[in-house]
């Protein structure tokens, strides 16, 4: 490391209940990009926080450029130089991109000149945009570019990337890396927070590893294993998802000749959508972000209602019923949006336990709540899921990203469904509880149900599934099996290259 760009020095926060950030150094080289890889709850969201000025230390130092550097608001992080590029988008859909941009500057420039800058910088780095284009037209890859373009704009000598590529094809994430490593070459440092660790190997220089608030290790990603990364993330070593043999039974799913609107002005339509799903089968669907996967999950979950035979359970027409009804004939289902969609997050656990398992758990009789019953059950989900929490009381919101993802994944698997539609089930997840839920659905699908797995990690529907088709501006790819298919192959369908013919299977 020729110069250190950023210093850590015994970095400590800790809320009630929980210290998040507890004595961590490590220092960031100028031009160097810099992995930070934990488990969930290990810390990582915190200290980017604290570094980009979100949240205040209890105790430690920073120094940038070897001067003291202690922002008490992102707008002081981005004046020293730090920007960020968030997991969660936060743009107006029904604004263009030059809009957005403009409202995260301090004194933006006027609105033609703004464009000509948002075309130069995106053309320089190699992620074109049109900077009057509404940005709910836009794909989930060209979104991302909108937030990275922003960031460019300040010109940062710092710029931290939280889960950059959980929404692209294998194509865009080698388009982002062309990006990232020219801006290194400029002198650019990167913070680079992920949980694919073949990327992080394709990518980062160093990787600072931490583990319940702690540092806990540093490596080199390109001299290191995956596996033994991840290994370190948790502290013992990691169970690989194992596949049982398991014969297929009759259609569970039969979804025939599908066409409905989306809710959404800014959704995608399904057109003439048709799979069947056998018991013990898992189907995945890969697909890039915004080409249906919400509305194809809104209409088997019975948020979205169509013809009563577009959607059979066991060969009984089911496109009429409510979510309740569904549930209480076994089929449920598990939404990509964890806050606001999949739980409540004001709720508790309990009470979010409640939500989904009221029927097929027993949790409610003669309209009274089992609330010691209901209680059981969130106390069951956070045991064999491995739910890193102070306890069922505890409200949605206050678990992170990927113990929550287990809450609910767990929620819908213990509950013994018929058939399970699962959207993003590991998205945010670390590698160690990736594998947990990975082998949750395998165990589910050994057991007879019917498995849909709808997500963008390729690698996962290629360990999983035993068909995969491609979800692309609502139609929906003849399923192939996955054995023989290389993902060079998948994201060529995902992004529509491969004709999309549909045929009824």
């Amino acid at each position: 490391m020729s110069q250190v760009l950023l210093s850590l020095s015994g970095l400590t926060k800790a809320y009630p209940g929980v210290v998040a950030n507890d004595d961590i150094s490590f220092r960031i080289g100028a031009g160097e990009v810099h992995a930070l890889l934990g488990e969930n709850g290990a810390g990582k969201s915190t200290l980017v926080k604290m570094i980009y000025g979100l949240v205040k230390p209890d105790s430690g130092a920073m120094e940038l450029r070897g001067r003291p550097y202690a922002p008490g608001e992102p707008r002081a992080a981005r004046a020293d130089g730090i920007a960020m590029v968030f997991q969660h988008f936060s743009l107006f859909d029904a604004l263009n991109v030059a809009e957005n941009i403009a409202l995260g500057m301090e004194n933006p420039p006027p609105m033609r000149d703004l464009a000509a800058r948002i075309r130069e910088v995106s053309e320089t780095y190699g992620l074109p945009l049109d900077p009057f284009r509404t940005v709910g037209d836009l794909s989930a890859g060209e979104r991302q570019r909108v937030e990275i373009i922003r960031c460019l704009l300040q010109d940062p000598k710092l710029l931290i990337m939280d889960e950059p590529t959980s929404v692209l094809t294998p194509q865009e994430v080698d388009i982002l890396f062309e990006t990232l490593r020219k801006l290194r070459g400029e002198g650019t440092s990167i913070l680079y927070i992920s949980h694919k660790l073949e990327e992080i190997r394709a990518l980062c220089d160093t990787a600072t590893i931490l583990r319940l608030g702690k540092v806990v290790g540093t490596c080199i990603p390109r001299e290191t294993t995956a596996r033994d990364m991840a290994e370190m993330m948790v502290g013992s070593a990691l169970k690989t998802p194992e596949r049982s043999g398991r014969a297929l039974g009759e259609v569970a799913l039969d979804i025939s000749g599908l066409s409905v609107p989306s809710p959404s002005a800014f959704g995608t339509a399904l057109k003439n959508v048709h799979l069947t799903v056998q018991q013990g089968e898992i189907v995945g669907i890969g697909g890039v972000a915004g080409n249906g996967q919400e509305e194809l999950l809104g209409v088997l979950s019975g948020e979205i209602l169509t013809e009563a035979g577009a959607v059979k359970l066991m060969d009984r027409p089911i496109g009429r019923l409510g979510p309740t009804a569904r549930r209480a004939l076994g089929l449920l289902t598990a939404p990509e949006e964890r806050l606001g969609h999949a739980a409540a997050p004001d709720m508790s656990l309990t009470e979010n336990a409640l939500l989904t398992g009221a029927v097929r758990e027993k949790l409610v009789h003669n309209g009274f709540l089992r609330w010691g019953a209901t209680r059981a059950f969130a106390e069951r989900i956070i045991a064999d899921f491995d739910v890193r929490t102070p306890g069922p009381d505890t409200a949605a919101r206050a678990l992170s990203g990927g113990n929550l993802q287990k809450f609910v994944i767990g929620r819908e698997v213990l509950q013994n469904p018929q058939v399970l539609v699962v959207n993003q089930p590991t998205w945010g997840v670390d590698a160690a509880a990736a594998a947990a839920i990975r082998q949750a659905l395998l165990d589910l699908a050994a057991g007879g149900a019917a498995v849909v797995c709808i997500s963008q990690d390729l690698d996962e529907l290629m360990e999983i599934a035993d068909r995969f088709a491609a979800l692309n501006e609502g139609r929906l790819s003849t399923p192939r099996p996955t054995a023989g298919l290389t993902v060079e192959e998948i994201g060529l369908m995902m992004g529509g290259a491969h004709g999309m013919e549909v045929a009824h299977v």
